[in-house]
């Protein structure tokens, strides 16, 4: 296995440098709605827990030691549920999807998934999300030497195979007005709007869902269109595909879910599931091209492995290099950066009183940099997730897909997904800088590149 030893190969790619000083509560309001990975202190990458007794929305714990979240997202997991102003943000985007039910509505969600996110099933993708990739990657062929927006990009390529592997290509819509129409929703209705923190009524107008409205239409359109064309198919007993599509159709029943329920949780899919990783893969090749002799290993440990022939279900455990790049790029890029979570009860751990009624955030984005928990944790450096260093990393200070039982169900389908993307894409070609290239995270929901991934295209 081609690890390279010697000199620790890095670099620090751009994030808000923590705050030295609160911010106001009229400068909360503002960072909170613009960008609130930039509202964090010094306080936030340095200590175990952060515990505030007022302020806007009341009692707030903000918990960066593992054992803290390891009882509130599993010990007593019970005690805890989603967040209210997390839920005024998605709950009008996802209503009773996956993301946003709870209690038996999630249960009878989650059960009803749980056989297309089987290992059995994921392997079964594999060839699927090659040929979606290489489909994809064909398109580059006319675009070599131009610049073109890697995240963007990244948003169709995800799309693509979530729609051919979980829809079998039968999505609605036409695919090219996807990108825009996601990245709308997500700049609008995909912000905590200041009336939410201020805890205003429901009944008084939220900027953010009016400008969001129509992005939402597009979206819940598509998803009745999807379900009518399907579910057509089924009454008249013609062949289906056995996809998550039918499977979701079929758990409709006294027992099973309500149709409300299914084109809930189709939009949670078509309209968030395949956006993490798009994320995550324009943050890797962005953070690969920044680091040239990283990127020489990984496409010498790809170029080995696609020669081999070997089957690509089998290519994630096969490239540790590659795979150690987009784990750390999910580390410094969280996708989700924040779990929010709400105390049904008084609660204690170790000297922590948290109170019932009490806000809990869980900032991965946060407890990926802590500096008790990393070494130089600003830095991109993917030997962290080598082989040989993966089992120092303590399961709750690293968390892309969560913890607990609300662990992301398709965190395995994401990983192999993003591996055979990275394969296929790096097998071929190579985005390199230009001066437009200065992307700014910032959190709507994901954690997005403001201004995009703009980088040239190169054939290797």
């Amino acid at each position: 296995m081609d690890i390279p030893a010697g000199k620790v190969l890095s670099f620090r790619p751009p994030a808000p440098s923590p705050r030295q000083t609160p911010p106001s509560t009229l400068q909360m309001m503002r960072i909170v709605y613009r960008n609130p990975l930039e509202l964090w202190g010094e306080p936030s990458y340095n200590e175990p827990w952060i515990s505030i007794s007022g302020g806007l929305g009341g009692p707030l714990v903000i918990a960066n030691d593992p054992g803290l979240i390891r009882h509130m997202l599993v010990d007593n997991a019970k005690n805890y549920r989603m967040a209210r102003v997390r839920q005024k943000i998605l709950r009008p985007i996802l209503r009773d999807g996956l993301l946003t039910a709870e209690g038996e509505i999630w249960r009878r969600s989650r059960r009803a998934m749980a056989p297309v996110f089987t290992p059995r099933h994921i392997a079964g993708f594999a060839e699927p999300m090659l040929r979606e990739a290489e489909k994809f990657a064909r398109r580059y062929e006319e675009k070599i030497g131009e610049v073109v927006d890697v995240s963007r990009d990244m948003t169709m390529l995800t799309f693509d195979i979530l729609a051919e592997t979980l829809f079998s290509g039968e999505i609605a819509g036409n695919p090219d007005d996807f990108s825009a129409q996601v990245d709308r929703l997500f700049e609008t209705m995909g912000r905590v709007d200041p009336l939410d923190l201020l805890g205003a009524p429901d009944w008084i107008p939220r900027i953010t869902r009016i400008l969001g409205r129509k992005s939402l239409a597009y979206f819940r359109s598509i998803v009745a269109e999807t379900m009518r064309m399907r579910q057509e198919k089924l009454e008249r007993g013609a062949d289906v595909p056995e996809d998550f599509l039918t499977l979701l159709l079929r758990a409709q029943g006294p027992e099973g879910l309500t149709r409300g329920e299914v084109e809930d949780n189709i939009i949670t899919f078509i309209g968030a599931g395949h956006e993490t990783t798009a994320r995550a893969l324009g943050w890797t090749i962005y953070c690969l091209a920044n680091l040239p002799a990283e990127r020489e290993h990984i496409e010498r440990e790809i170029d080995g492995i696609i020669a081999s022939g070997l089957d690509p279900v089998q290519w994630p455990d096969a490239m540790p290099l590659t795979r150690a790049s987009f784990e750390e790029a999910l580390r410094l890029y969280p996708p989700a950066p924040s779990i929010n979570r709400e105390a049904i009860e008084d609660d204690r751990y170790r000297d922590l009183e948290i109170r019932r009624g009490t806000q809990v955030l869980v900032m991965p984005w946060t407890v990926h940099r802590h500096r008790k928990l990393w070494d130089d944790p600003e830095a991109f450096r993917p030997s962290r997730f080598y082989p040989e260093n993966r089992d120092k990393i303590g399961r709750f200070q690293y968390l892309p897909f969560g913890a607990g039982p609300r662990v992301c169900i398709g965190a395995s389908f994401a990983m192999q997904e993003a591996m055979i993307a990275l394969a296929v894409l790096l097998s071929r070609y190579r985005f390199e800088l230009v001066p437009e290239t200065r992307p700014w995270p910032v959190q709507k929901l994901t954690t997005q590149p403001e201004g995009g991934l703009p980088m040239r295209v190169t054939r290797r």
